[in-house]
């Protein structure tokens, strides 16, 4: 999966998916152990792309924490006298 497309992704449907593509590993991981794997370049390709939503879910959250916090920051810069 691009970035670009899990870029327009919710969070909720990112965490879902995270979660999907894991259970999918785990999957792949007992094939390649059991020999019935096809491809094993799937299990890199998967890895990838968990590590891959992880951060964009990661940058999303600490996205959403600082447009939380800015309006707060603001008024707290203001010196008294």
């Amino acid at each position: 999966m691009k970035a670009r497309d899990i870029r327009e992704l919710q969070i909720p449907e990112l965490e879902k998916r995270i979660r999907e593509e894991e259970e999918n590993l785990v999957h792949l991981k007992f094939q390649k152990a059991t020999s019935q794997i096809e491809s094993p370049i799937r299990i890199r390709v998967v890895r990838r792309d968990i590590s891959r939503m992880k951060t964009i879910l990661k940058e999303k959250q600490l996205a959403a924490g600082n447009a939380v916090q800015a309006p707060a920051a603001q008024t707290s810069d203001v010196k008294k006298s």
